[in-house]
C-alpha cells in the first residue's frame, strides 16, 4: 500500500456507462479517473471512448461514481479524439487524455498534480491506483513500482504493471507526493504511463482558456485545504512530511501559497510570456541565461516556478540551490508583468505582499531586486512600457531531398538572431506536398514559445532554391475550415515571413554578401530587374527577337548594381529562367529580393516592378521593409474578400493605365522581367484592369531576406542529432 492511499482514494472515480456502475457482470465499467479540481475529472481518452458517439458529441454520457455519490459528466477536452463522433479509433496514441466536466460536484477531494516532467536520473518510486475487476470483483487496487525511463512520450513502469481497469488512474511520485502520470497500459515486460505534463497538449485542442482555469481551480483548492482547520490530511502537509532533504526548490507550504496567489491573476498570453520571465530570472540569478536544450511549453504562471527548480550557479563548485530565491524573484516579475498589461488589482497587491514577506530571510540583493520590481509602475496600466520584442524567432530548415524526394526538416528557436534551440525535426523527411501538414504542429509550438506579449515571433525559412516558390506566408496553424481567429489566419498576415537560401548558408559568407548587407542596412533601397531581357534584330523589318540574358551576364550586371539595389522579378524563381537568375543574384551577394511565387503568368509586370520600386524606396533600408510587406499581405487578403460588385464603378489610376498602355507591344515588359517573355500590360490574362484592386500587384509576393550573420553557418551544435524518423 502507498503512504498516500488515504489521500488518493477519496479522489478516485469509477468511469462507467451512466448509472451506478455496479453491474455484477462488469459490462458497464469502463475504467478509472480522478478529481483534479472541483467539478473536473481526468482520465484516459480510450476509457471514455467506450461510451461511443454520444461521448464525442459532448453529451452527458459519462457515468462518474465516487465515495460521495453518483453523477454524469461530459467530455470537455480530449486528445486524440475521432474526427467525427461515429468514428472508432484503432489506436490511442499519446497523450491519450480526456478532461470530463462534472459541474454538480464541488465539495470533493482532489489529487495534487506535479507541474514538471520528472527527472529520471535514477528509478523513481511510484504508487499506482485505480478501480479494477481483475480478481473478479470490482474494487480499488493499489500497487508500488518504479518509473525507470522514458520512451517517446511514455513513462516506463516496472516492478508492477497496471492491471485491467486501472487505465486512467493516477501514478504518484512517492518522494514528492504528487501525481506525475496516468496509467495507460501494459506490455509483456513493463507498463506505460502518460506524464501529467502531457496536459499541455490539450491546449492544441483549443482548450487553452478552459484548461488554464481548471489548473487555477486546482491550486485554489489545495491552498484552501492547506489553510483549513479540518483534521483531515491534505496533500501539502503530506509533501512537507515526506519531502527528502535532497529535494530542492521552494518548500511545499510556500509553493502552494505562491500557486494559489498566481491562480488569481489573469493567465499569460502564451508560453512565450512565461518563458520570457523565466529567461530573465535565470540571467539575473545565475548571471547568464542557461536555457535548456529542449524547451517546455508552459501555459500557466505556476509552471514557470517549476522550470526554475533545481537552479544552480555553474560557476560555484558547491551546488547551492538558487531556485527558492529564483522562484520569489520570478513571482515579483509576474506581478510587474501583469500590472503593466492589466493595471493594478487586489490580486497583484496580495501577491506582492506575500512575496515581500516570503523573501524576508533571503540575501539583501534578492530583497532589493524584489523591492525594485514591486515598486516600479505601481500606477502602471495596460499602456505601460512594452517588452523589447518577441522572445525568439522561429527558424524552419528544409534540406534538399536525400531519400526518394523526401525533404528533411527541422524547426528551431532563434534567440537574438544568434543562439538556436531545437523544437522538432525529421532527418528522413517528407514529400513536398506533405510539408505543410507535417510542419503545422511543430511550427505552432515553436511560435507559441517565441511569442511574448504583444510581440509575435518572425518566421525565417531556410530553403533549398527549388522550394523558394513554396507559399509559406499562406500557411495556417489550424485547418482552413476551423473558426476564423488568429490561428486560422495565414502566417504572412500576422507575422514577418521571409525566405533564406540554404545553399550559401552552408559555408562562410562571401565578402560580396557582407558588403551588400551593410549597404542595404544603410539604404536607400532601389529595385533592379532580376532578369533583364532585351530585344534583338529580327529576320526582317516586321519581326523582332528576344535575347535572353545568360546567368553569367546576369551575375555581372547584378554584381555591378548600385549599393542598396534589390533584385525584383515578376514570376517564379524556383525553376527555369527564374532559378538561374536567382542563383546569379545570390552569387553577387544580394541579401534581399522580391518576386511572385504564383504559378500563373502575369499581365501586370510593368506595374509590379513600378510598385515594388516604390515599396523599396518607401522602406528606405533593409530592416524597415518588414512592416510594409506585412501590411500589403493583409490588404491583398482583404481585397480578395471584397464583394465583386464593389468594382462595378472602378476607375483605374490614369497614370498607371497610361504606363501600361505605353508598354503594350513595345517590349518594355520584357525589359522589366515578365515571367513568360511576352510584352506586359496588355490588359488580358488573370488580372483584368477593370477588376483590379490597388494591391493586386502584391498577390503572392515573396521576400528573400537573408543576412550573412544569422545561423546556421558557423553556429555551434545546440542539440542532439536526429536519427531516423524520431523527433527531438
Amino acid at each position: 500500500m502507498s503512504a498516500f492511499e488515504s489521500l488518493v482514494r477519496p479522489a478516485l472515480v469509477r468511469i462507467a456507462a451512466p448509472g451506478d456502475g455496479y453491474d455484477p457482470h462488469g459490462d458497464r465499467y469502463w475504467g478509472t479517473g480522478f478529481f483534479i479540481a472541483p467539478g473536473w475529472v481526468l482520465t484516459c481518452a480510450h476509457v471514455v471512448a467506450k461510451g461511443g458517439s454520444a461521448v464525442w458529441r459532448g453529451e452527458r454520457a459519462v457515468g462518474i461514481v465516487w465515495d460521495g455519490g453518483v453523477t454524469t459528466g461530459e467530455v470537455a477536452l480530449a486528445s486524440p479524439r475521432p474526427a467525427v463522433p461515429e468514428q472508432e479509433l484503432d489506436d490511442w496514441d499519446f497523450p491519450d487524455l480526456a478532461l470530463v466536466r462534472v459541474p454538480d460536484v464541488q465539495d470533493v477531494s482532489c489529487v495534487r498534480l506535479s507541474e514538471r516532467m520528472p527527472v529520471i536520473a535514477e528509478p523513481i518510486q511510484v504508487s499506482l491506483h485505480g478501480w479494477s475487476r481483475e480478481t473478479g470483483r470490482l474494487g480499488i487496487r493499489d500497487a508500488v513500482g518504479e518509473i525507470h525511463g522514458v520512451d517517446g512520450e511514455a513513462l516506463l513502469l516496472r516492478g508492477t504493471q497496471p492491471v485491467k481497469g486501472l487505465s486512467g488512474g493516477p501514478v504518484v511520485d512517492l518522494n514528492r507526493a504528487a501525481v506525475i502520470g496516468l496509467n495507460k497500459g501494459r506490455g509483456a515486460d513493463e507498463g506505460a504511463a502518460v506524464p501529467i505534463t502531457s496536459l499541455r497538449q490539450l491546449y492544441r485542442a483549443r482548450g487553452g482558456r478552459l484548461l488554464s482555469e481548471v489548473i487555477r481551480e486546482h491550486d485554489r483548492h489545495h491552498l484552501a485545504r492547506y489553510r483549513s482547520l479540518s483534521e483531515d490530511s491534505d496533500w501539502t502537509r503530506a509533501q512537507i512530511r515526506h519531502r527528502p532533504p535532497t529535494v530542492q526548490g521552494l518548500d511545499p507550504g510556500r509553493r502552494i501559497h505562491l500557486y494559489g496567489r498566481l491562480a488569481e491573476l489573469p493567465p499569460p498570453g502564451g508560453p512565450g510570456d512565461v518563458l520570457h520571465l523565466v529567461d530573465e530570472v535565470r540571467e539575473l540569478t545565475v548571471g547568464l541565461n542557461v536555457r535548456p536544450l529542449l524547451e517546455d511549453a508552459p501555459h500557466t504562471w505556476r509552471e514557470g516556478v517549476g522550470l526554475l527548480q533545481e537552479l544552480h550557479d555553474p560557476n560555484q563548485e558547491s551546488a547551492s540551490d538558487l531556485s527558492p530565491n529564483a522562484g520569489l524573484v520570478y513571482a515579483a516579475r509576474v506581478a510587474r508583468h501583469v500590472r503593466e498589461r492589466h493595471g493594478d488589482s487586489a490580486a497583484i497587491r496580495s501577491l506582492g505582499a506575500w512575496v515581500t514577506d516570503a523573501a524576508a530571510g533571503t540575501p539583501l540583493v534578492i530583497r532589493q531586486t524584489i523591492a525594485g520590481l514591486l515598486g516600479r509602475g505601481r500606477r502602471g496600466g495596460p499602456h505601460a512600457a512594452p517588452d523589447a520584442g518577441s522572445r525568439a524567432d522561429v527558424l524552419i530548415e528544409i534540406d534538399s531531398p536525400r531519400y526518394v524526394n523526401r525533404f528533411p526538416w527541422r524547426v528551431k528557436l532563434l534567440f537574438d538572431g544568434h543562439t538556436i534551440r531545437p523544437v522538432d525535426g525529421n532527418d528522413v523527411g517528407v514529400e513536398r506536398e506533405r510539408l505543410y501538414e507535417t510542419l503545422r504542429q511543430p511550427l505552432a509550438k515553436a511560435l507559441a514559445l517565441g511569442d511574448c506579449g504583444e510581440h509575435l515571433a518572425a518566421v525565417e525559412a531556410l530553403l533549398p532554391r527549388e522550394l523558394f516558390d513554396e507559399p509559406l506566408d499562406t500557411w495556417r496553424l489550424s485547418p482552413d475550415d476551423e473558426l476564423f481567429d488568429e490561428r486560422s489566419l495565414p502566417l504572412g498576415q500576422r507575422r514577418i515571413v521571409v525566405i533564406r537560401d540554404r545553399a550559401r548558408n552552408e559555408r562562410p559568407p562571401a565578402p560580396e554578401w557582407h558588403k551588400r548587407w551593410r549597404t542595404a542596412g544603410l539604404g536607400p533601397l532601389k529595385a533592379v530587374p532580376l532578369r533583364a531581357e532585351t530585344l534583338g534584330a529580327g529576320r526582317d523589318a516586321h519581326t523582332t527577337r528576344i535575347r535572353r540574358e545568360t546567368p553569367r551576364q546576369a551575375w555581372v550586371r547584378l554584381s555591378e548594381a548600385e549599393d542598396g539595389s534589390v533584385p525584383v522579378f515578376c514570376g517564379q524563381v524556383g525553376s527555369g529562367e527564374g532559378l538561374k537568375a536567382m542563383a546569379a543574384a545570390l552569387a553577387a551577394g544580394h541579401p534581399i529580393a522580391l518576386w511572385r511565387s504564383g504559378a500563373h503568368d502575369h499581365a501586370d509586370c510593368v506595374e509590379f516592378h513600378e510598385r515594388a520600386g516604390r515599396l523599396l524606396a518607401g522602406a528606405g533600408r533593409a530592416e524597415a521593409l518588414h512592416a510594409p510587406v506585412l501590411s500589403l499581405r493583409k490588404r491583398v487578403a482583404a481585397d480578395a474578400d471584397a464583394d465583386p460588385d464593389a468594382y462595378d464603378d472602378f476607375d483605374p489610376d490614369p497614370d498607371m493605365n497610361a504606363a501600361t498602355n505605353a508598354a503594350t507591344g513595345t517590349g518594355a515588359g520584357i525589359a522589366a522581367g515578365t515571367s513568360d517573355g511576352t510584352a506586359a500590360g496588355t490588359g488580358t490574362g488573370d488580372d483584368p484592369p477593370a477588376a483590379r484592386s490597388e494591391h493586386a500587384w502584391a498577390s503572392t509576393l515573396a521576400v528573400l531576406f537573408d543576412p550573412p550573420d544569422r545561423p546556421p553557418h558557423e553556429a555551434p551544435l545546440q542539440g542532439p542529432p536526429m536519427l531516423g524518423e524520431e523527433s527531438w
